[in-house]
């Protein structure tokens, strides 16, 4: 379960970074960030920005178009 969910699906880039990373600003250690989307650049680009943060791999689910990434802070 996640603490924080961003649901950007029909939004492209840059919104769904902005997103994430506005919600990883507010999360506290020992939450889990939930993002689901539907842009293919995004799912691409989401996990190379929590990886530069320093955040451990995120879990990446897909079903038909749409994906969800999770990452635990």
């Amino acid at each position: 379960m996640a603490d924080i969910k961003i649901d950007v699906r029909g939004e492209t880039c840059p919104v769904p970074l902005v997103e994430t990373r506005k919600a990883l600003r507010k999360a506290s250690p020992g939450d889990t960030v939930e993002v689901t989307g539907t842009h293919p650049a995004s799912k691409k680009e989401i996990p190379m920005a929590l990886k530069a943060l320093g955040l451990k791999d995120p879990e990446i689910e897909e079903e038909g178009d749409v994906w969800k990434i999770r990452v635990s802070i």
